[in-house]
């Protein structure tokens, strides 16, 4: 079954670029057939029965991610040439390699549910609903952006949709995270959190603080730790003595999960989720990989070999998140390989249309240094000279 490719007959190119993800211009038919597939590798549980390594999803599903995971890599190459032009400044961390996370994750909750990150927000911003102007005017720092220009890349923002941002101090989003979840089980919302955070913030007191209280009140709180191997320069051998992130909750179970997988993430956070509400705290070890250095102040190739980077990139396609969604719709004949490559050039020109709307967007006027530092009506009044 090919997917229908729908054209943009009656919506003009700038209200496509600023609709979220789920307002693609490529879709499947409404074919909703399920399809049982098996995860790459086996789950490995933590002081848990680990979930079942089929998953259902449909073509839609699949044909889903792969625009998603597209979309999200484009933007972050676009990105990346931006930072080299000067358009982007100061410090900015690029997600690509480890979509499948933010899709996967995304596919098994809903908006109710919060999430919150690290730096590494971009992509985790596109899936909770943002869209691309608002991603490129925030990285460029112009008033459109989701933050008003006023965050920059490691402090995207979506309230509407429970996200609550990147953060820029390593696992301080941890025990923000336990306390949105403190909030959701007070407030009796049926809704967990997801907190997080990277390898290199593993082996933070804060994380193991949080933790605790956490488990101690059965909190609905999701710990994820999004393993890519590799703490800014730092191999996670070199900095961990256990580096099996899973497991560090000693008390609280946890799950180690292909985090290259999509369909292995989604029925992860599926369980996850379900544990959570019914039992507190449990961690997910997302095991990925992530092609850009740590920042863009970072080659990346001073501490890893280019033959690594390109065994998980290009030689080993097995493991790049969206080549193995690709093989999955063409083992199922849910469309052609041009359909797939169509798909691609239209994500491109979103990109590059995105980024020219961005543009024109001003920046903050100055005044605004003083906006957004006190509540109103509290702390410090600003006085005019």
């Amino acid at each position: 079954m090919a997917a229908a490719l729908l054209r943009r007959a009656s919506t003009s190119p700038s209200a496509c670029l600023l609709r979220p993800l789920s307002g693609r211009l490529f879709s499947s038919s409404s074919d909703e057939t399920v399809l049982s597939i098996e995860t790459s590798v086996p789950f490995t549980g933590h002081k848990i029965e680990p979930p079942s390594r089929m998953v259902d999803t449909t073509p839609k599903e699949l044909l889903s991610f792969f625009s998603d995971m597209a979309l999200m890599r484009r933007m972050e190459i676009a990105a990346d040439s931006l930072y080299k032009a000067k358009l982007i400044r100061g410090f900015c961390h690029l997600y690509d390699g480890q979509e499948a996370v933010a899709v996967g994750m995304e596919a098994a909750i809903t908006k109710a549910d919060g999430i919150i990150t690290a730096y590494r927000d971009h992509c985790t911003f596109l899936g909770r609903g943002g869209n691309l102007v608002q991603a490129f005017s925030e990285l460029m720092g112009r008033q459109a952006g989701c933050s008003n220009g006023k965050g920059g890349s490691m402090h995207f923002y979506k309230k509407d949709a429970s996200f609550y941002g990147g953060h820029g101090i390593v696992g301080a989003q941890v025990p923000l995270g336990c306390g949105v979840a403190f909030a959701q089980k007070y407030n009796k919302e049926g809704a967990v959190t997801f907190a997080l955070y990277g390898d290199g913030a593993a082996n933070q007191g804060q994380l193991f603080e949080a933790l605790n209280i956490s488990a101690l009140w059965d909190l609905p709180a999701i710990l994820v730790c999004e393993n890519n191997h590799y703490g800014m320069g730092t191999a996670e051998w070199r900095a961990a003595k256990s580096p099996a992130y899973y497991k560090r909750g000693d008390y609280v179970p946890g799950l180690k999960v292909d985090g290259m997988d999509a369909l292995a993430v989604k029925q992860a956070c599926k369980f996850a989720k379900e544990y959570a509400l019914a039992n507190g705290p449990i961690i997910l070890e997302m095991d990925t990989y992530r092609y850009h250095g740590h920042s863009m102040s970072d080659p990346g190739s001073t501490y890893r070999t280019r033959d690594e980077i390109s065994g998980v990139r290009q030689v080993s396609r097995e493991r790049d998140p969206i080549e193995r969604v690709r093989k999955l719709i063409l083992a199922h004949d849910i469309a052609p390989a041009s359909e797939l490559k169509d798909i691609e050039k239209e994500v491109r020109k979103q990109v590059d249309d995105a980024i020219a709307q961005a543009k024109e967007s001003p920046m903050p006027d100055a005044s605004e240094l003083f906006t957004n530092v006190y509540v109103k009506g509290y702390g410090a009044e600003v006085i005019y000279l």
